[in-house]
């Protein structure tokens, strides 16, 4: 039961990472890349010079990418954390005598419950993250 929960939760995420990548990172990509040509065609600059202006034409996407990892940590923490409770219960109804087939069901419960609500989250935190990278790309 927890596998499934597991395959669900990792197909909806990079459904959504495959998403960003196609609509926002690849396009940064795109830019980085035209910028750091660009920075190339400059005869007059020095080495340093062009090696600095390659530099700022990396910040966008390493702080593209740099938050698009961070969110996608934030969000598989809180879903550890609310499996974490489930185990906790589950543990706790084991040490006060409970049955373990009806323990095992109150985890996969309880798990499905943090996914399903986990699941929820992810329209969100795709929007959320789609108006950071159009406000970094800018």
């Amino acid at each position: 039961m927890a596998e499934l929960q597991q395959l669900r939760v990792q197909e909806a995420v990079d459904s959504m990472v495959k998403s960003l990548e196609r609509e926002n990172i690849q396009k940064m990509q795109g830019l980085m890349f035209r910028c750091s040509a660009s920075c190339c065609e400059d005869s007059q600059a020095s080495m340093k010079q062009v090696y600095q202006c390659i530099e700022r034409c990396h910040v966008p996407l390493a702080q593209a990418q740099a938050l698009v990892t961070s969110e996608l940590e934030k969000f598989q923490d809180r879903l550890a954390r609310c499996t974490m409770h489930c185990n906790d219960k589950a543990k706790d109804s084991i040490d006060a005598g409970s049955k373990e087939l009806q323990v095992k069901q109150q985890l996969d419960s309880c798990v499905t419950k943090c996914v399903d609500d986990h699941m929820h989250l992810i329209p969100t935190m795709t929007k959320k993250m789609k108006e950071a990278l159009l406000s970094i790309g800018k």
